[in-house]
């Protein structure tokens, strides 16, 4: 009575020798995996253990073939397991001591561990990582008990961006606008263009307006690079789309500006007549350009601000509308409209910058002898939002508008709200990795749980959202993903899944179908080697060279 013993378990054993002499052999097997029920991932079953057997020491040779700082030990069963003195961890993985190619797993070095300290944040309550006897990472949820393959950062919205809002109603209207849109009989089979990658907007351009006949640019679009080889079956069109967006939308050619300084959406720059004397041919341009993208079932990239949506559709500007664009005017004429403004001795003027030099812009006639008080604020407000949204840039978004119902009709369109044009036009903006991964189709021998997917996976979420943009730019052709999701994603011939198909050796670069929204990805032998490759794959590969 009041004698003490100790229980084992690990064997599920009682002594009553204190087990002081194997705390060596009890410190670093504790560091092991806690059951090989774990380590051989969520289906495999736990074998028994003798943690009282001393674990045995490898030979010198097996020791000798190791990085500097790594052992290998035998469990008691004789499995073999590997210790990090570097880090203090221990794997069961096998390193391939025979293997002169020797290379650590990526999931034990320090850069790219999914440990709390990775890119990927720490692992939810209750949550641990294991790796299976092949080398795949698998996770225990020991809140339930349950073990499964998918990595549960995957459900943090921070990490893998925001879900797709699917619109069950905008993919009816969809395919009903789509069904409207009927193809010429009278046009030829195929509108050519031949670009210079470095005057891609002008040679656009010229090539465009060039066509008398609108109807023309409805037929099937066949681009070539100049200097590059390719058979363009809508992985080029696609680019150009990308490309000249980038051009057109760019306010260095003073066409369009931002709408404020912390947003970065578009609007008409209203004296776009300063900058270039041929603007409103330009915006005929645009706008046909627009209309060539939603007629095609392309993507332009850039998003406009709300109002400009809104005037497409003959809708009015309200003070609403202000919110998404500027802020902090917003909140000035919202209190105007909530509070009595007399005192504060408003006229209707406003005040507009230009080159650097402030000029004042009666609203009204006599505006500047007219005080805003609580009778006429409204009208005040009325008046600020149509100077701020229509009036200035009237010529503009006609010529624009011009340029885009003679390829879409103007009656069609209006069956869109203008949340749903912005999408119809532009897409998305950001990158939904779930919604990606689950509609993603993988060939010649890659599946969804071999290894070289999981880390490309894994190199996935840990891009910032600009470099995914780049990746799906760099595989799909477009930086933008259908309103719906990456399940409308199209190819050449139609709806076309991501695909990621085993291709060439490890030497090599990934490579991209851009027509059929295919990833050519080599069998890569470690993580680091594919986050390299594909990080130069996406930053050096321009231009396309055979068939695309």
């Amino acid at each position: 009575r009041g004698r003490s013993y100790y229980v084992d378990h690990n064997c599920r054993t009682t002594t009553w020798l204190k087990p002081t002499l194997q705390a060596s052999v009890t410190t670093e097997t504790s560091q092991l995996p806690s059951s090989q029920s774990s380590s051989t991932g969520p289906q495999a079953q736990a074998p028994t253990s003798d943690a009282a057997q001393q674990v045995t020491q490898p030979s010198e040779m097996e020791q000798g073939s190791l990085p500097k700082g790594w052992e290998v030990r035998h469990a008691p069963n004789g499995r073999p397991f590997f210790i990090d003195h570097n880090t203090k961890t221990t794997t069961w993985v096998t390193l391939m001591l025979s293997n002169p190619r020797l290379k650590i797993p990526a999931h034990l070095r320090g850069k790219t561990s999914l440990d709390p300290s990775s890119d990927l944040g720490p692992l939810p309550p209750g949550w641990e990582e294991r790796t299976h006897t092949d080398g795949r990472i698998f996770y225990i949820n020991h809140n339930i008990k349950k073990t499964q393959w998918e990595d549960p950062r995957l459900q943090n919205v921070a990490i893998t961006g925001p879900a797709v809002p699917y619109s069950r109603d905008y993919k009816r209207k969809y395919e009903f606008f789509r069904r409207k849109l009927k193809k010429q009989n009278d046009i030829p089979n195929k509108f050519e263009m031949k670009l210079r990658r470095a005057t891609v907007l002008e040679d656009s351009y010229r090539r465009i307006m060039g066509v008398k006949r609108a109807d023309f640019l409805k037929a099937r679009l066949w681009i070539e690079f100049d200097g590059e080889k390719g058979l363009d079956y809508g992985g080029v069109a696609r680019e150009w789309f990308f490309l000249i967006s980038k051009e057109m939308f760019n306010p260095y050619y003073g066409l369009f500006e931002y709408s404020a300084t912390d947003n970065y959406t578009l609007q008409i720059n209203p004296n776009s007549g300063l900058c270039n004397e041929d603007h409103l041919s330009y915006f005929k341009f645009i706008g046909r350009v627009a209309g060539m993208a939603v007629y095609h079932g392309k993507l332009l990239d850039g998003f406009f601000i709300r109002p400009f949506y809104k005037m497409m559709l003959h809708k009015p500007i309200t003070l609403h509308d202000m919110e998404s664009v500027d802020g902090e005017y917003y909140n000035s004429l919202r209190w105007i409209l909530e509070n009595d403004p007399t005192e504060l001795d408003l006229r209707f003027v406003i005040d507009e910058e230009l080159f650097g030099q402030t000029h004042q812009h009666e609203l009204k006639n006599g505006g500047s002898e007219i005080v805003v008080t609580n009778k006429n604020k409204k009208e005040y407000i009325y008046l600020v939002i149509q100077w701020r949204f229509v009036n200035r840039i009237q010529k503009q978004m006609a010529a624009f508008k011009e340029g885009f119902f003679e390829l879409i009709p103007q009656d069609l369109i209006k069956i869109f709200d203008e949340n749903e044009l912005e999408l119809l036009m532009c897409g998305l903006g950001d990158v939904d990795v779930n919604d990606w991964r689950e509609h993603t189709k993988y060939k010649n021998g890659y599946s969804v749980n071999h290894q070289v997917i999981q880390w490309f996976w894994k190199a996935v979420l840990m891009m910032d959202s600009e470099k995914r943009i780049r990746l799906l730019q760099f595989v799909t052709g477009t930086s933008r993903v259908p309103m719906n999701g990456f399940a409308e994603l199209y190819g050449s011939n139609g709806p076309q899944s991501f695909t990621v198909e085993q291709w060439g050796t490890p030497e090599k670069l990934p490579r991209a179908h851009t027509c059929f929204n295919r990833l050519d990805l080599p069998p890569y032998e470690s993580f680091e080697e594919l986050w390299d490759k594909l990080q130069m794959a996406i930053e050096n590969t321009q231009g396309f060279d055979g068939v695309d």
